[in-house]
C-alpha cells in the first residue's frame, strides 16, 4: 500500500502540490462524473492528500501541471507525461480506434476557428447567438456538437484547460501546452517501457494484464513482453510464481523495502472510491488481495449483494468489507446503508473507533456535518459511536 500512498504516513505532502505528486507518483486517475459520495478524481486525492480540495485539481489544470485524455478511461494525467497520449490522439486522427466516434468534419472546422478567434470555450456557450452555422437548438441540443468536440478533444487538437464545476472550457492544444515539453512521438518500445515503469512505480505488484489493461494491438504486446523481458534480465523485475496472481512480476526495490517494514501499531481504515487506483484492476484484487469487488450501481436493485455505491473498506494494508453509502449535501447528511465487515476480523476493538473516524472525514469532505446512521443494515457488529 506505501507504494499507492496509503502507507500509515502521508506520501505526497500536501493541497495543490500533494495532489500533483500524487498525479505524477500514480501515473493517472480517473476521472467520473457519479456524485454519490465525492467524484472519483477528488476522492482518490482526498483519501492520498492531506489538506486536498476540490479546487487544487482545478489549479493544477488551469497552471499546466497536469490535463486531461484517455488513459484506461477518461482521466487527469501529468503533463510531463503528454507525449504519451500522441498514439491515441494520432488514432483517433485516421479514424483507427473506437475513440473516434462520430464527428462532422465541417462542424469541427467551425469549431477550431471559433476557439481560434473567441478564445475558450464550453459544449453550453455554443448554444448562444453566436453559435454553429446549420446546428439546431441550444447546448441541451447539440449532438453534433458535443460529437465534433470530443473528436476535437481525443485527437489533440483541443484541450481541457479548466473546468467550471465538472463542465469542460476547451481551448487550442498550443495555447494550453505549456514551452518546454518533450512532443516526440514515441515509439513502441518507448510506450511499452512507460506503461510498465508507470505501472510498477504505482503499484510495486503487477500482473500482465494490468500492464495491458484495455491496451490492443499485438504490436504493443510484443514491445511489452521485450520491455518485461529486459527488466527480468537485469534483475529489476521477479516473477512471482503464485496462483492466485497469473503472470505476476514484483519491482525488486518494492520487494525489499515490504521485507523492511515494521507492521504499525495502529492501522487506519481508508474508504475508497470504487474507482480507486488500487482496486480499479479487479482480477488483480482479487488474487492479491482477496476482494471480490464490484460496483453495483449498474446491477438491477434485486440483484444487488452490498448496495449501489459501494466503498471498499482498508483496514492498514488488508481489505475487510465494504460500506454502501450516500451524501444528501442539501441537506448535509452523510447517510450510511450498509455495512458489511469479515466477520472474523480479529481486531475489532481496533476497527471500530478507526472505521468511525474515517466514516466522519469522508462525510465531512462531502460537506455533511451529520452522519445518518439509523435504518443501517449491518452496523450492529460495530456499536458505532459517531
Amino acid at each position: 500500500m506505501n507504494r499507492q500512498g496509503l502507507g500509515p504516513s502521508p506520501a505526497f505532502g500536501q493541497g495543490a502540490a500533494g495532489a500533483l505528486r500524487a498525479i505524477e507518483h500514480l501515473g493517472y486517475v480517473q476521472i467520473d462524473t457519479l456524485s454519490v459520495i465525492e467524484r472519483a478524481h477528488h476522492h482518490v486525492l482526498w483519501t492520498r492528500v492531506p489538506g486536498y480540495a476540490p479546487g487544487h485539481l482545478n489549479t493544477l489544470l488551469r497552471e499546466g501541471r497536469v490535463f486531461e485524455h484517455w488513459f484506461h478511461a477518461a482521466s487527469c494525467l501529468p503533463m510531463r507525461d503528454v507525449r504519451f497520449s500522441l498514439p491515441l490522439m494520432a488514432a483517433v486522427r485516421d479514424g483507427r480506434t473506437w475513440h473516434a466516434g462520430r464527428a462532422d468534419a465541417a462542424v469541427m472546422r467551425q469549431l477550431l476557428e471559433r476557439v481560434r478567434l473567441d478564445g475558450p470555450l464550453t459544449l453550453r456557450s455554443l448554444g448562444q447567438p453566436s453559435g454553429m452555422k446549420g446546428v439546431q437548438g441550444g447546448w441541451w441540443n447539440a449532438g453534433p456538437l458535443k460529437h465534433a468536440l470530443d473528436r476535437l478533444f481525443m485527437q489533440g487538437d483541443l484541450m481541457v484547460r479548466e473546468r467550471q464545476g465538472m463542465e469542460k472550457v476547451y481551448d487550442l492544444t498550443e495555447r494550453v501546452l505549456p514551452s518546454g515539453l518533450d512532443l516526440r512521438m514515441p515509439t513502441l518500445d518507448e510506450s511499452a517501457r512507460y506503461l510498465l515503469d508507470t505501472t510498477l512505480r504505482a503499484h510495486g505488484v503487477v500482473t500482465w494484464a494490468q500492464l495491458l489493461h484495455l491496451k490492443t494491438g499485438q504490436a504493443l504486446r510484443d514491445a511489452m513482453r521485450r520491455a518485461v523481458n529486459e527488466r527480468l534480465a537485469d534483475r529489476s523485475l521477479v516473477r512471482l510464481e503464485d496462483a492466485a496472481l497469473p503472470e505476476a512480476y514484483a519491482d525488486a526495490a518494492a520487494l525489499a523495502a515490504r521485507d523492511g517494514t515494521a507492521p504499525t501499531a495502529r492501522p487506519v481504515v481508508r474508504l475508497l472510491s470504487p474507482f480507486d487506483n488500487v482496486v480499479i484492476h479487479r482480477e488483480r484484487l482479487l488474487g492479491l488481495f482477496g476482494l471480490d469487488y464490484r460496483l453495483e450501481c449498474y446491477t438491477p436493485a434485486a440483484k444487488r449483494v452490498y448496495g449501489y455505491f459501494c466503498l471498499p473498506i482498508l483496514f492498514g494494508d488488508r481489505f475487510v468489507g465494504r460500506v454502501d453509502c450516500k451524501a444528501h449535501r442539501h441537506a448535509r447528511r452523510f447517510e450510511l446503508l450498509r455495512v458489511h465487515v469479515e466477520e472474523t476480523l480479529p481486531d475489532l476493538d481496533a476497527f471500530r473507533p478507526a472505521f468511525a473516524e474515517a466514516l466522519l472525514a469522508l462525510a465531512g469532505f462531502c460537506g455533511c456535518d451529520r452522519v445518518d446512521t439509523g435504518s443501517t443494515s449491518g452496523a450492529g457488529v460495530l456499536n458505532l459511536t459517531l
